[in-house]
């Protein structure tokens, strides 16, 4: 069975060519990605290819892929820009790759918060231990078969399904990345089970399958941060150039407030 999957992975390797050229509504900067991004954030990608739309369309998110930032690799670049993320992709596996890759593309970054600095070590070198594993193309059927609107429960749909090739050798993006932070008992969307007792309520946590997460529940995990690299480095709207306000006027309505506050004492001044 193992041949075929490959053969279905290859024709959707060919569909994930972009469907067309779209560039982002607020295009990234190198400069504040690059300075806000630490080892251990999550990096969503909004995908341009046809395989990305459906994954949107199913996990109804904007986010298709998602990649771990580590940090430099060493030995690893491209044109002398250093490798920082490690993903899982159709064409290639689980590669390394600079972050240069996706300034074309909508990006949120998702940061663990509370994560160690022991932790964050073992979640990165988790990652980048597993370079060169294949991608696991019957885990994204399984996926897709667990995300479509079967007249089942999400329980019962999730007992009929495989979870993968069960080959240790191949995985997925988001499987990948749970993977790592499963290793530290770091939780994503963990199943929560409330359990009563004359004592106390307590809330038990259970690990989901890494099968079963997609790009969109870091964004969604109440233990993931969304950080936005503008409000990162600082943000003042008043620095902002306006089209339809000469550069002149918006440095005048800067001063405004200084120009009022300077005529109110000269008009005290006057009546005193």
């Amino acid at each position: 069975m193992g041949w075929m999957f490959d053969i279905v992975g290859r024709l959707i390797a060919r569909l994930q060519k972009p469907a067309t050229h779209r560039e982002p509504f607020n295009p990234n900067d190198s400069t504040a990605l690059q300075d806000t991004l630490r080892p251990g954030d999550v990096l969503l990608v909004e995908g341009k290819g046809r395989i990305s739309g459906g994954i949107k369309y199913l996990t109804q998110s904007t986010w298709s892929h998602s990649a771990l930032y580590v940090g430099p690799i060493p030995g690893a670049a491209t044109d002398g820009e250093p490798h920082v993320l490690i993903e899982a992709n159709i064409d290639e596996g689980v590669v390394s790759a600079p972050l240069s890759k996706y300034l074309h593309c909508q990006t949120r970054i998702c940061r663990p918060v509370g994560l160690s600095e022991a932790d964050c070590e073992k979640v990165c070198r988790y990652a980048s231990e597993r370079i060169g594993l294949g991608y696991d193309f019957k885990n994204v059927i399984d996926l897709m078969r667990y995300l479509l609107p079967w007249p089942v429960t999400q329980r019962w749909r999730r007992r009929t399904i495989a979870l993968g090739s069960g080959d240790a050798s191949r995985i997925i993006c988001s499987s990948l990345i749970a993977q790592a932070f499963d290793a530290v008992r770091y939780p994503i969307l963990p199943t929560i089970t409330r359990v009563e007792s004359q004592a106390a309520r307590r809330e038990i946590a259970e690990i989901r399958h890494p099968s079963l997460y997609a790009p969109r529940d870091f964004d969604i995990s109440p233990y993931f941060m969304v950080v936005k690299p503008t409000l990162a480095r600082g943000f003042n709207y008043k620095d902002m150039h306006w089209a339809d306000l000469p550069q002149v006027h918006t440095a005048q309505l800067a001063l405004a407030p200084e120009i009022e506050g300077a005529s109110a004492e000269i008009a005290y001044a006057g009546f005193s």
